[in-house]
């Protein structure tokens, strides 16, 4: 067995055509769900970017546990299994927080890896002395705010040495990509992870994919919006949606490329194709830009998946309805392989969905770190917050105590505790460490969290979830799942009392 897993970060559902998207010209898409198997009800996990990672490896919810952080030592990554299982494990990426210290347990997983350099912020290219002022010319002020985030800089340094299509990182990633399939794909037994991260912000683009998308906007380059509210004029927001939309369009290009190489070299007799992302994003819709601050809304949460496999090629144009979550692609690359999955995986395989089954989840569980823990069943979503998000009682539970780009602070790490395992932990103590706080009480996790208000949506009623709705017998029913799940998850008693449950017993 042969597997292709193509990961790319922040896709929207609706930006593809697979998906009735009807903006943004993403043929290849469609051209995949004509062979494959698309989910439509499928749903993310723990975010954002490596708590989703996390959430992929192991095929459990990480979120009510820890925040942004690498793999733990008792955690059992799908890569290593398969590659204990006699599967060649390879990772090609640009995603550039793998080599970051809260990230970087991930790549080593695999029997090799390839990452490709100059995405976002990597601290690629070494330039001394960078125009700065140069820079604060050619560049919206949102990107030119090198004091308050130093992401930026790094970027515009980077973008200084790409400049043709060829120089993109996705170019190179595909790239990468198809010199281990010219390499490998005669040999059996193995899975290439092909994750790239566009088209995560900022959506910059070649020419040829930006010109499709024409704007009034005349001002200097603006394709990295900020995670807050919408502030920009509706020429600025019509640019920022036009970015995205281009960079998307590329991303369904290769995506082309790697369907014509499949139909080139046959590989659609003998391998399988999974495509997929981490998250969605926020485009202006319930006048936000982004995630993480705001409510996890369908454009966050709701997640495209088609599924390719030469056992199920019958099955192609088909259309899954059942419920789904990223924590299921474990057990399924795992199924794929016939490696047996462990017993902390609480995701399941979806091969009885590719074979015509209709039943797979009752509800699913997503959040992050200190926001609301949400539920939905397909036809109700529930965010439900803490009474106070100022005063809740939270922790990190980790043996691997680092942040998205630093280690935990001596003075956090003097109060860390270490407290008995969780049923997942294989039977090792973990570090309790109080979640770090921003001025006002918040928990600082990727900046303060906003509109934290507990809401009940009817989605076969209000698809863009944009009139919340009150039934108390509903919301009685989904609080009953919610607390049944956290107890199956093993989360730790503050994960119930700070939304104001109690675990059953």
């Amino acid at each position: 067995m042969k597997t292709v897993f193509l990961l790319f970060d922040s896709l929207n559902y609706l930006a593809l055509e697979a998906f009735g998207g009807l903006e943004i010209a993403s043929p290849n898409s469609r051209r995949l769900a004509e062979r494959a198997v698309c989910f439509d009800r499928h749903f993310a996990g723990s975010l954002p970017c490596m708590p989703a990672r996390r959430d992929l490896h192991t095929g459990r919810l990480s979120f009510l546990h820890r925040s942004w952080g690498p793999l733990e030592p008792f955690d059992a990554s799908v890569a290593a299994l398969l590659r204990q299982g006699g599967v060649y494990t390879h990772l090609v990426s640009d995603h550039y927080h793998y080599f970051e210290e809260g990230g970087a347990t991930y790549h080593t997983q695999y029997n090799s890896f390839d990452f490709i350099r100059g995405q976002e912020s990597d601290q690629w290219k070494a330039m001394v002395k960078p125009p700065i002022e140069r820079f604060r010319e050619m560049y919206h002020a949102i990107q030119t705010r090198f004091d308050e985030d130093r992401r930026y800089l790094p970027n515009l340094v980077n973008r200084e040495f790409i400049r043709d299509e060829q120089d993109y990182p996705v170019a190179g990633c595909f790239r990468s990509a198809f010199e281990f399939l010219d390499r490998n794909r005669r040999h059996d037994g193995w899975l290439l992870h092909l994750e790239c991260f566009d088209p995560h912000e900022p959506f910059t683009a070649p020419a040829p994919y930006r010109e499709r998308y024409p704007t009034d906007y005349r001002g200097p380059v603006l394709d990295w919006p900020l995670y807050a509210r919408v502030r920009e004029s509706p020429h600025e927001v019509a640019e920022l949606r036009a970015n995205y939309a281009a960079l998307v369009t590329m991303c369904d290009a290769y995506l082309g490329r790697l369907l014509d190489y499949f139909d080139a070299h046959d590989l659609w007799r003998d391998t399988a194709l999974v495509l997929t992302t981490d998250h969605g994003f926020l485009l202006g819709e319930h006048d936000w830009w982004a995630k993480n601050r705001c409510p996890m809304f369908n454009e966050i949460a709701h997640l495209p998946l088609i599924v390719y496999h030469p056992d199920h090629a019958h099955r192609g144009g088909t259309r899954v309805a059942a419920l789904t979550q990223t924590t299921d692609l474990m057990p399924t690359l795992l199924d794929f392989h016939g490696v047996r999955p462990p017993a902390t995986v609480l995701g399941r395989p979806l091969r009885h969905l590719l074979e015509g089954g209709t039943v797979h989840h009752d509800a699913v569980l997503y959040g992050m770190f200190g926001a609301a823990t949400n539920i939905t069943d397909g036809r109700y979503t529930y965010f439900r917050y803490p009474p106070d998000m100022r005063k809740q009682e939270l922790y990190e539970y980790t043996l691997m105590p680092t942040h998205l780009r630093s280690f935990f602070s001596a003075a956090t790490l003097r109060q860390a505790q270490l407290v008995p395992p969780f049923g997942f932990t294989q039977e090792i103590p973990v570090l309790r460490i109080p979640a770090r706080r921003l001025a006002d009480g918040q928990v600082a996790a990727m900046g303060t969290y906003e509109d934290c208000t507990t809401v009940l949506f009817d989605l076969q009623a209000d698809p863009g979830q944009l009139q919340p709705i009150a039934d108390e017998q509903v919301e009685q029913r989904l609080l009953r799942t919610l607390a049944d799940k956290l107890a199956q998850l093993d989360a730790p008693a503050e994960a119930f009392g700070r939304i104001g449950l109690q675990r059953p017993r």
